[in-house]
């Protein structure tokens, strides 16, 4: 069979199951299986795949018709530039996630120190060190409760040559020392929309990444009490939120922090809550 062949057939099988952008993810099926680029692709499409290739890609296939995500089939998502590997254990990258990036780097100084909780893939914290850590002698922890998510983010470091502890544990439970900058992507999502998602994040992705209690803030809360006690002077917390949770997570912040503000992301819906830390 050619590779023509087999893109065309995935389409269809992509397209019959109702999969959202059907067209696009039967060809990173096909590049992942195969490793033709679109190039190579579009010069020769008429090139043979073989049949262990032809079978390992309607395997896929069958399994993306059931909505398991493009990501966990090919065990990698691009964020900030880097490639990472993701599995069942740990929750996507989402591009919204970058705003959260890019605001913690605006105000990174030499010598830095950096608390990751929620680690999950480490995308967060690894970013930061790997894309800013010219600026001289960043260090970063990256905290969560799942070990299997842990050992995830011990690989990516490793794969992208990034230097960073990884401590298990509930929040700030494992976590020892002071930091100058705090970054968070909690659980967010109210409990009873969990089960209202897409297929791909409800059935697939870690629940425990995505429940945030009965109105989505209970880590939150958490968060605004016990970070001051590992922040140093003047200290920043950045909180990644629920596109209708700016005023709430404000103003759990507004006792402890001072200058707290909204971020939008770029569909211009709040996507960051951040302050310092108030000086006695």
């Amino acid at each position: 069979m050619t590779a023509g062949e087999l893109l065309r057939g995935g389409k269809e099988t992509l397209r019959r199951a109702g999969v959202p952008e059907w067209e696009l993810d039967a060809w990173y099926l096909l590049e992942h299986v195969t490793g033709c680029t679109r190039n190579e692709y579009f010069l020769h499409p008429e090139r043979k795949v073989s049949l262990e290739q032809e079978e390992r890609y309607r395997e896929l296939l069958r399994r993306r018709s059931l909505r398991e995500p493009l990501q966990y089939l090919t065990g990698e998502q691009e964020f900030m530039g880097l490639s990472f590997r993701v599995c069942p254990d740990v929750l996507i990258p989402r591009q919204d996630t970058e705003i959260l990036v890019e605001e913690v780097s605006k105000t990174l100084k030499p010598g830095d120190r950096i608390l990751d909780l929620c680690t999950g893939s480490g995308c967060i914290l690894i970013s930061l060190l790997k894309l800013y850590g010219q600026r001289g002698g960043l260090t970063g922890v990256g905290a969560d409760l799942s070990g299997a998510a842990l050992e995830t983010a011990r690989g990516n470091a490793r794969r992208l040559g990034v230097e960073a502890e990884f401590v298990q544990g509930d929040l700030f439970g494992p976590v020892v020392g002071a930091f100058d900058v705090i970054v968070s992507n909690p659980p967010y999502i109210p409990e009873a929309v969990v089960g209202t998602l897409q297929p791909e994040v409800k059935d697939h992705e870690p629940v425990c990444a995505l429940d945030g209690g009965g109105d989505g803030l209970s880590f939150y809360r958490r968060i605004a009490v016990e970070s001051p006690a590992f922040l140093r002077p003047g200290g920043r917390l950045y909180l990644e939120i629920g596109y209708d949770q700016a005023e709430a997570v404000s103003g759990l912040l507004a006792e402890r922090f001072r200058d707290v503000r909204i971020v939008k992301d770029l569909a211009g819906l709040d996507r960051v809550v951040c302050g310092v830390m108030a000086e006695d």
